[in-house]
């Protein structure tokens, strides 16, 4: 994948906690999965991969993880203070560790979060300095950053679609940062990532979604903002 970057990136972004570089970008995660989600869950199953395995508690991810879910900012105060309110709050979560997966980013974390009759599973990678990487959503891969206006569409895989969406957001005047499709088979359901310098209108949100071979439109404004 092209690593996206900017100055926001090479420097970091405010942040309250331990020292860890990945304390804001474990927060940043569980907020871009409560966008795709749609609101803060009733639960959440919280696995860390790798390094995350060995250090998640010593550096504070537990508790970023709990303050983005519950959509803090990565300099919000009550950071230190997220296990406390997301058990006052009734927020029911559960960690798991997974030292050894050879497959995965070397600081991984797969959320799986419910809400109401609503699942998701989020795979995020915190790659230092605050910069994330959603490399999968429910066992597609996905790979953006949440740097930019993102827009997430599960839709049948019918001739013209990467076309015909692309059409229909350049004439909203949004102007498309980058684009990736995958598919679980030929002819099944796709899922078409589009990072895009600004964000869509309301109605062209709904004409997405009125359309009968497109199951399920996300939209996740730039989380920095």
């Amino acid at each position: 994948m092209h690593e996206k970057s900017s100055v926001f990136d090479m420097i970091g972004p405010v942040m309250i906690g331990p020292s860890s570089s990945h304390t804001a970008g474990v927060v940043r995660i569980a907020k871009a999965s409560i966008k795709v989600l749609g609101g803060i869950p009733e639960e959440a199953e919280i696995v860390f991969y790798n390094s995350f395995a060995r250090t998640y508690e010593g550096h504070g991810s537990d508790r970023a993880i709990l303050a983005g879910l519950m959509d803090f900012s990565t300099d919000d105060k009550r950071i230190k203070d997220a296990i406390d309110i997301a058990e006052k709050s009734g927020l029911k979560y559960h960690f798991k560790s997974v030292g050894n997966a050879s497959t995965l980013h070397p600081n991984s974390i797969r959320l799986t979060l419910k809400k109401g009759n609503r699942s998701i599973e989020v795979l995020g990678e915190s790659r230092g300095g605050g910069m994330i990487n959603i490399a999968e959503i429910n066992g597609f891969k996905a790979d953006f950053t949440a740097n930019l206006h993102t827009i997430i569409i599960f839709a049948d895989d019918v001739k013209g679609s990467i076309a015909f969406i692309a059409d229909v957001i350049a004439h909203d005047d949004c102007n498309i940062a980058t684009m990736s499709v995958s598919r679980k088979g030929r002819n099944d359901l796709a899922c078409q990532v589009i990072e895009m310098d600004s964000g869509i209108k309301p109605v062209t949100f709904q004409y997405l979604m009125s359309l009968s071979w497109i199951k399920e439109v996300i939209y996740i404004p730039d989380i920095n903002r």
